[in-house]
């Protein structure tokens, strides 16, 4: 039975207000779990150069809201919750470099973990080079080893989230309201980091869905 299920909206990045979570069962959860399998193993055993930059670059483009609309309500105990997140970050770095590239190099500076060195870019930091990063992250989870794509988006995640923080500190006295979205901003790449690390574990236990 064909079921109508409504487009979600694609925040601005300044807002980052994604809300990630369906506790909706039946046809749309069977639908994100079958795609997301079925564009995983085409691209492993593909292995095509040529397949696996246009399934990375549906990020950026139109493909988005195609991805948004089978994955975006899925949790990280499937598949297709791990794999949106991971288009998810790359969508943000499409919508600001600049900014993503600030964050970054924040957070790199304040870091005391290995976070920078797992998650990995080139420097000296640019928009460029955080785009690079993301894209590189996400042909690994088609590519690669999926939990090692997604501990190292959980890395790039914290180092996101310490950089949102850092420049809320910094704006805290000029600007309440822009402190306040900063610090709201660093709660959520710091969920995201978890919910990333999560699914690496369950990609590696075989409880993924």
């Amino acid at each position: 039975m064909t079921r109508e299920h409504p487009r979600p909206l694609l925040q601005p990045t300044d807002d980052f207000d994604w809300i990630i979570g369906s506790d909706e069962p039946g046809a749309a959860q069977r639908l994100a779990q079958e795609t997301s399998w079925a564009l995983l193993d085409r691209v492993r055993e593909g292995a095509d150069p040529a397949v696996v930059d246009r399934v990375v670059g549906l990020a950026s483009g139109s493909g988005i809201d195609d991805i948004a609309e089978l994955w975006a309500g899925e949790s990280t105990h499937s598949l297709a919750g791990v794999l949106w997140r991971l288009y998810l970050l790359r969508r943000v770095v499409a919508g600001d470099a600049e900014g993503s590239a600030e964050l970054f190099r924040r957070g790199v500076a304040v870091a005391v973990t290995i976070d920078p060195v797992v998650a990995g870019v080139a420097e000296p930091v640019t928009p460029l080079g955080i785009a690079e990063l993301c894209d590189t992250i996400l042909r690994g989870a088609f590519t690669g080893d999926l939990g090692d794509a997604l501990d190292r988006a959980a890395s790039y995640c914290r180092i996101m989230s310490l950089g949102s923080a850092d420049l809320a500190d910094a704006r805290d006295e000029l600007d309440d309201a822009h402190a306040a979205h900063l610090t709201t901003r660093a709660l959520r790449y710091q969920t995201l980091a978890q919910e990333l690390h999560a699914g690496a574990r369950r990609w590696r236990d075989g409880t993924l869905a």
